[in-house]
């Protein structure tokens, strides 16, 4: 549970507050966010826009302990990438000790609706989330992990 509080604190902290204002552009082209707490430190690195690639690591006590890769990808250019990813912050910002992988299960707001669904738990697990705009797909996001 130690681990899944961290999560918790350290992906509100980094892209779902702040976004593409608090990354670092580093010189291979990839994006990268960090947090540290305690004994815990978190990196988010990730390549592209739409679409996009990235990865998570944890280390406690300076040991890797924890991953999760994605990627993900707007579908729709009914409504603007700007205005999708402004949404997904706002549910990632969902995020639980209890589901400590992007955001919530479910989150609604006007005719946004994000869904996360997941199989597994925080040592192993696969997931996709979704946006819907007016029922309708408009971004997904494969992500899968667990303990290293």
């Amino acid at each position: 549970m130690e681990l899944n509080r961290f999560l918790v604190k350290a992906k509100i902290s980094t892209y779902a507050t702040g976004g593409e204002l608090k990354e670092k552009v580093l010189s291979d082209g990839s994006k990268e966010f960090t947090y540290e707490n305690q004994n815990f430190r978190y990196r988010d690195r990730y390549f592209g826009h739409n679409p996009f690639v990235g990865q998570e690591i944890v280390w406690k006590d300076n040991e890797l302990c924890w991953a999760m890769n994605y990627y993900g990808k707007v579908v729709s250019d009914e409504i603007s990438t700007k205005e999708i990813y402004r949404f997904l912050k706002e549910a990632l910002k969902g995020i639980t000790k209890n589901f400590p992988f992007r955001g919530p299960k479910q989150f609604q707001k006007d005719k946004f609706e994000y869904k996360n669904t997941v199989m597994g738990d925080i040592s192993s697990f696969k997931g996709k989330e979704i946006i819907y705009y007016n029922n309708k797909e408009i971004y997904f996001l494969y992500h899968h992990g667990g303990f290293i």
